[in-house]
């Protein structure tokens, strides 16, 4: 900084290397309604006319404009939104072939079933690592660019012992947080052997591909894998130190929830089909309801009660579940305005929900908020509020994006 100053929210000395102010700020979403001008009844932690000061890659300074410190530069958002990049805690991005010809069939009317996920494994395997790479990163910059700064993907396409690690090696080299998806579905040659593959699952695949992950999931559905079963995954791969996140409650009821608050999980995902004691569960945990309106967009299928969830004071995110099958969008400004139009959501609460949802839901503080010590991940909206990600859905908003401290659009 070209002068001393001092941070009003820590009493610490800022430091001097690398500081950028961003003022003209109509409309900050801090999600820290602890900061001073931020009212405590709203989470999203509004201000107006505020500034920002970035410093390495972390947030130095939260205030109002009049009262921003001294830096190296300075940038002006005029009049335009700042909000945490966006955290998309569930997606499947490792993956070969196309499912375009299931979309087409299912838009026809044919009604959507676990089944297609055998048709990614079969491509994925015959795919190389190097396009399977390739494939990876060019989706991890398609989010990028409209504002998603953390990313979680998982395996789960592969569901050999050797086709599992090489997708986890792969995922570590390009996103933040790596999910082990053994338990996807039974691939064709178990079919007649379910239980021999959840030992496959829980044994030597889990032995080879842990190191590579910090989470372990198990899609616990009808056409997957039953209670007992996920069960079996999950104390596994929690014996191995990975944290458990369950697919659980997308095509019906079932005991995935239930499962997901026993064992501790971060998140329960999908959430589709929930009963009173499902929710109930949620409620009395700290297991995150992570709904994933791309699925049902794409698959025509009953949206998630995102209402039902919040009145019962149940910590919700939103994620795209981007894949190949159900939900090919990498778009999380999508995901927001279809949780306000279709799972009344407010967009205050949708837009907590992408970013301090995500975050909660991988466990982090670090990520989804815009407070002094956090990482500094920024979007900037073409829009005087945030509102506008619901208000004018499929409209390219995003203008700029900081990951990490530095601009990357």
């Amino acid at each position: 900084m070209s002068t001393s100053t001092t941070d009003s929210t820590t009493d610490t000395p800022l430091g001097t290397a690398g500081s950028t102010l961003i003022t003209g700020i109509a409309t900050l979403v801090t999600n820290d309604h602890h900061l001073p001008g931020t009212s405590p009844d709203d989470p999203l932690g509004l201000l107006r006319d505020a500034a920002v000061v970035i410093e390495g890659d972390r947030i130095a300074w939260v205030g109002t404009e009049s009262q921003a410190p001294a830096t190296d530069s300075r940038l002006r958002a005029g009049g335009r939104t700042l909000l945490p990049g966006f955290v998309d805690s569930h997606s499947h991005l490792l993956f070969g072939g196309d499912r375009t010809e299931e979309f087409g069939a299912r838009m026809s009317g044919r009604p959507y079933t676990a089944g297609g996920i055998r048709t990614t494994v079969e491509a994925t395997r015959a795919t190389s690592g190097e396009r399977l790479a390739a494939g990876l990163e060019r989706h991890v910059e398609e989010a990028l660019h409209q504002g998603t700064t953390t990313l979680e993907t998982k395996s789960g396409y592969g569901l050999t012992v050797e086709d599992e690690l090489r997708a986890l090696r792969i995922a570590e080299e390009h996103v933040d947080e790596t999910t082990f998806l053994g338990a996807h579905v039974v691939p064709p040659e178990y079919a007649a052997d379910p239980d021999g593959y959840v030992d496959l699952v829980t044994g030597p695949m889990l032995a080879a591909c842990a190191p590579h992950a910090r989470w372990v999931d198990v899609f616990c559905e009808r056409g997957a894998f039953d209670g007992d079963q996920a069960r079996a995954v999950l104390t596994a791969g929690i014996a191995r130190g990975l944290t458990p996140r369950v697919h659980a409650g997308q095509l019906g009821p079932g005991p995935g929830v239930r499962l997901a608050v026993e064992l501790g999980a971060a998140s329960a995902d999908h959430c589709t089909h929930l009963t009173g004691a499902d929710v109930d569960a949620l409620a009395g945990s700290r297991t995150v309801a992570t709904l994933l309106p791309g699925c049902e967009f794409s698959t025509r299928s009953p949206y998630p009660d995102a209402r039902r969830l919040l009145a019962a004071g149940v910590t919700v995110a939103l994620a795209t579940d981007c894949n190949p099958g159900s939900s090919y969008t990498s778009s999380m400004p999508f995901c927001v305005a279809v949780a306000v139009r279709e799972m009344g959501m407010t967009p205050d609460e949708a837009v907590w929900a992408a970013t301090a949802g995500g975050a909660a839901a991988l466990r982090r503080i670090d990520i989804g908020r815009i407070t002094p010590g956090a990482r500094a991940d920024l979007v900037l909206l073409d829009a005087p509020s945030h509102v506008h990600l619901a208000y004018r859905p499929g409209v390219p908003l995003v203008a700029a994006v900081w990951q990490r401290g530095a601009r990357v659009r």
